[in-house]
C-alpha cells in the first residue's frame, strides 16, 4: 500500500510527522511489516530523532546550520535565494528516506524516538512524503 502526506511548512526546521504517520499505519491495518518513508523533494529530509526534549531539536538544527550557512561565497546555485543552495546541501548531507518496522499495528519506535520532516528552506510550502507499507 502507498500513501502520500502531505505538510504545509511555514518555516525551516524540524516538523514532527509521527502522529499522521502513526494515523497512515493504523488504518491499513497492517500487523507486522516494514514502513517506509520517502520525501519528494530535494531541499527537505526526513529524521528519525529525540522526541521528548525539544533543546535535542533546537541544538540539531543550530548544529546543521552553522554546519552549511547561508551566502557562502562559493555557492553559484543561487537564483532561487541565499537558503536554497544550503539546503540542497543539507538534504545530501541527512536522508531522503527511512524505514520503520511494524509491529503489532504499530510502528516500532523507541520511547523516546518520533519522525520528522526536515524544512531546509525558510520559505513556506508544501511538502509531500510518500508512505510505502508492505
Amino acid at each position: 500500500m502507498i500513501s502520500t502526506l502531505t505538510f504545509d511548512v511555514t518555516r525551516q526546521g524540524l516538523l514532527d510527522i509521527s502522529a499522521e504517520l502513526s494515523t497512515v499505519v493504523r488504518e491499513a491495518g497492517l500487523e507486522e511489516g516494514l514502513c517506509t518513508l520517502f520525501i519528494q523533494h530535494t531541499s527537505a529530509s526526513l529524521l528519525i530523532q529525540e522526541s521528548y526534549d525539544p533543546s535535542a531539536r533546537r541544538d540539531l538544527e543550530s548544529w546543521l546550520n552553522r554546519l552549511v550557512p547561508e551566502n557562502d561565497p562559493f555557492y553559484t546555485h543561487t537564483l532561487e535565494g541565499p537558503d536554497d543552495m544550503p539546503a540542497h546541501i543539507k538534504a545530501a548531507l541527512t536522508a531522503s528516506s527511512v524505514s520503520i518496522p511494524v509491529i503489532a499495528g504499530e510502528l516500532a519506535l523507541g520511547a523516546w524516538q518520533g519522525v520528522y520532516l526536515w524544512e531546509h528552506r525558510h520559505k513556506p510550502g508544501r511538502r509531500r512524503v510518500l508512505v510505502h507499507l508492505t
